[in-house]
């Protein structure tokens, strides 16, 4: 017999990490600010909250799956947070917060007896509909050990160790790179190209050659060469995740400057595109300034 876990947080990762919770037999009840998120897996036997508290009242086990630490602080420390709850034991934070968030969040829900893990997942929508996440915790071992088997529901688990916060830099470092990964293939695919190279064929030999990157395997083939820029990740939540990297790099006094020239071509595709174009979109913009004009289609090809 299934579980009754909490979950709050229905976007795009947390309603389809939702929906296997469900898929493998237990309870929810869950909470989010889209109606339309909450009713789609009420319809599949879900338990709606109208807060996080609520949902804390419900059940020991609560995941949370937002979209920044802000949100994650008021969702786990604030009036109606799950710090408020009755029920709650655990705490789990899906999302991508950085390391002082997720202490923070860490010490003041030790005081009132709750254990916390951060826990951010990478592997994108497609993973988290087909569990095949990689789960990247730390926290209490032994809080750990106690929602193990359910967090292996969501894909491979990397203990990072018992310190709060590990997980998200360990996130934070992997995200960075995957965003390096896009701007620096963009700049050797325009060179490529302008010169009058085929771009599949450089695609063919980078990824049969030292240069080959997460860019090249996936982004590329499927959302830069089709000219549909719909890898599934937004241009904000990149943009986000790289001024959280760098702002934590600096706090611990690590120099970034590859890093802060992709914070740069992010912050100017998200201003150019717009915060819900797909992160791939960085092509379009070295591509504009390469003076290639090539055509689009699709959702964010317009």
């Amino acid at each position: 017999m299934g579980e009754h876990i909490g979950f709050i947080g229905l976007g795009r990762m947390g309603s389809r990490m939702g929906g296997r919770l469900i898929d493998a037999g237990h309870t929810l009840t869950v909470c989010d600010v889209n109606a339309d998120a909450v009713a789609a897996l009420a319809a599949r036997g879900a338990k709606r909250a109208k807060t996080a508290a609520e949902v804390a009242s419900a059940a020991e086990l609560v995941f949370a799956s937002l979209p920044s630490p802000a949100i994650v602080q008021e969702t786990a420390l604030g009036a109606a947070g799950v710090i408020n709850g009755s029920k709650i034991k655990t705490f789990v934070d899906l999302s991508t917060t950085g390391p002082r968030v997720a202490t923070l969040v860490h010490d003041a829900l030790a005081k009132k007896g709750i254990a916390s893990l951060d826990a951010p997942v990478s592997g994108g929508i497609k993973g988290a509909a087909d569990g095949t996440l990689a789960v990247i915790v730390s926290g209490p071992r032994a809080a750990y050990q106690t929602c193990e088997s359910i967090l292996k529901i969501f894909g491979k688990l990397f203990f990072m160790g018992e310190k709060p916060g590990l997980g998200q830099t360990m996130k934070l470092a992997n995200n960075l790179m995957a965003a390096t990964a896009i701007a620096i293939t963009a700049e050797g695919m325009a060179m490529g190209v302008k010169a009058g190279i085929d771009p599949k064929l450089m695609i063919d030999v980078l990824n049969v050659s030292s240069g080959m990157n997460t860019a090249t395997r996936d982004k590329w083939p499927r959302s830069v060469l089709p000219r549909t820029f719909d890898y599934g990740f937004t241009t904000a939540l990149s943009f986000k995740d790289a001024r959280l990297c760098l702002e934590e790099a600096e706090a611990m006094g690590v120099p970034m400057p590859i890093g802060s020239a992709v914070r740069q071509l992010l912050a100017i595709t998200n201003n150019l595109y717009g915060p819900e174009s797909d992160f791939t979109t960085m092509a379009r913009v070295v591509e504009t300034w390469a003076g290639l004009d090539l055509p689009d289609r699709g959702k964010h090809g317009k």
